[in-house]
């Protein structure tokens, strides 16, 4: 047993979770943040980083605090019940439903279309999807060796590819800063949080916890108070990871703005800048940067997923049988594409992250607070009202925006029902800009509070 981690495995650990958390959509949201916020850079940059690096930062921290081994303990002090409901709905998440088939969807869509005519787009969705998923498979199925994989080799692989690109950005710009678009000449920090909600790191990171503390200990660390500070320490090692390369993508999408009349999304300005730089080595080079980052996520969510499946339900079925079942079903969503899976995770974002916040806030409190039943549960409890009202809305407006034509009446009683809401809508402070969980979530700890002062301190059993 060792007493704590030398510089190098730090190091390694850091490059481990940079290597998790890092992969397509962390590529594409801050180039595109930066395309689109322009002069207005600094504002929409500051909020890219609170949501996409300071809330994981803080999730780590937090998972450190508590000494939980997993997401299912942190959410514990709320119920039972409502543990085993946010842990499935979060790993479901950024697991099969979106966030594993995004990494592949979004690795075809920049490293090998540009290469494919029209007519084989399609198809060759499928044969890459095939092979992507094969190369998931083959690496989920032995866990133990996911620090090798990753942090020793993968990660760093990624950075070199990546480094060519991002340096050629900072010494030879294509275009000096344009004027901002409309929607971030207004509100640029409060578009920065939401792009880095896209990224799914800040929910992402409590799924991690047991892989990366399961790496902590197959390193030969194995007492809690010790793991908490290695996890802490590693935690911050990764924040730099991600702050200095977000930081250059969002400048590389900001100078690269004369290069497009109008770009729908951060892959076509990477795959256009990386040709612009480096000709047709540039578009390979983006496709393996593409595909490193991408494959090395999809691996992490895969066997992070399938060990808390497998423990969450005692073990009942095998940890292979969930490798297989969760990248089948990821296989199967990739093939709807892209656009469709970005659009329908909205929705499901602006659900969760209220809770995962405050679920992590709860947690930096545990030296004070310890698994005070009362706080926790009140906490959660009005969080999760303001994070149904934000569901309902947002599902609403995407079928307004993709599906008016369509006379559903699942969708008309939705909005109806969004109408009945409206009262919430307007005196709820914030609620319109995403945060007006934040007074009610206040409001419930001081419940919490006060039913402690009365009662005394309770655990959930």
């Amino acid at each position: 047993m060792k007493i704590k981690l030398n510089f190098f495995e730090s190091m390694i650990v850091g490059s481990l979770i940079f290597g998790l958390l890092f992969g397509a959509g962390n590529l594409i949201f801050p180039v595109y943040l930066g395309y689109l916020s322009g002069d207005k850079l600094f504002m929409s940059s500051i909020g890219f980083l609170i949501s996409a690096v300071g809330i994981p930062l803080l999730g780590l921290i937090g998972a450190a605090i508590s000494k939980k081994d997993s997401l299912f303990e942190l959410a514990k002090p709320i119920s039972r019940k409502y543990s085993l409901f946010f842990t499935v709905i979060l790993y479901l998440t950024i697991g099969p439903f979106f966030a594993i088939p995004r990494t592949s969807t979004v690795a075809y869509a920049v490293g090998i279309t540009p290469f494919l005519s029209e007519e084989m787009i399609k198809i060759g969705l499928l044969i890459f999807t095939i092979v992507f998923f094969l190369l998931v498979l083959i690496f989920s199925l032995k866990p133990n060796n996911l620090l090798d994989y990753v942090g020793k080799y993968l990660t760093p692989i990624f950075l070199i590819l990546l480094s060519i690109l991002l340096i050629n950005s900072i010494f030879n710009p294509i275009n000096a800063f344009q004027s901002a678009s409309s929607e971030y000449s207004k509100n640029a920090l409060i578009l920065g949080l939401y792009e880095g909600y896209n990224t799914m790191d800040g929910i992402a990171v409590l799924a991690y916890s047991i892989v990366i503390i399961s790496a902590i200990r197959g390193l030969k660390v194995t007492d809690s108070n010790r793991i908490a500070k290695e996890i802490f320490k590693s935690g911050v090692i990764m924040s730099l990871f991600l702050g200095i390369i977000y930081i250059a993508l969002i400048y590389l999408g900001a100078t690269s703005s004369t290069l497009f009349e109008n770009a729908e999304n951060g892959s076509v300005i990477l795959s256009t800048v990386s040709k612009h730089y480096l000709g047709i080595f540039g578009s390979v080079l983006m496709a393996l940067i593409i595909i490193f980052a991408c494959l090395k996520t999809a691996i992490g969510l895969v066997v992070s997923s399938s060990e808390m499946f497998y423990e969450m339900f005692n073990k009942k079925i095998s940890y292979k049988t969930y490798v297989f079942i969760f990248t089948g079903i990821s296989f199967l969503i990739a093939n709807i594409g892209l656009s469709n899976i970005i659009q329908f995770s909205i929705p499901v974002l602006l659900f969760i992250y209220p809770l995962a916040i405050v679920l992590i806030i709860l947690c930096l409190m545990f030296p004070i607070i310890k698994n005070n039943k009362y706080i926790y549960f009140y906490s959660t409890l009005f969080t999760l009202f303001v994070s149904v009202l934000t569901l309902i809305k947002s599902i609403n407006e995407l079928f307004m925006k993709y599906y008016n034509e369509t006379n559903i009446e699942i969708f008309n009683k939705l909005s109806s029902l969004t109408s009945y809401f409206s009262i919430f809508h307007k005196y709820i402070p914030w609620f319109n800009i995403g945060f007006g969980w934040v007074l009610p979530s206040l409001i419930g700890f001081l419940i919490g509070v006060i039913l402690t002062w009365k009662y005394g301190y309770s655990e959930v059993e």
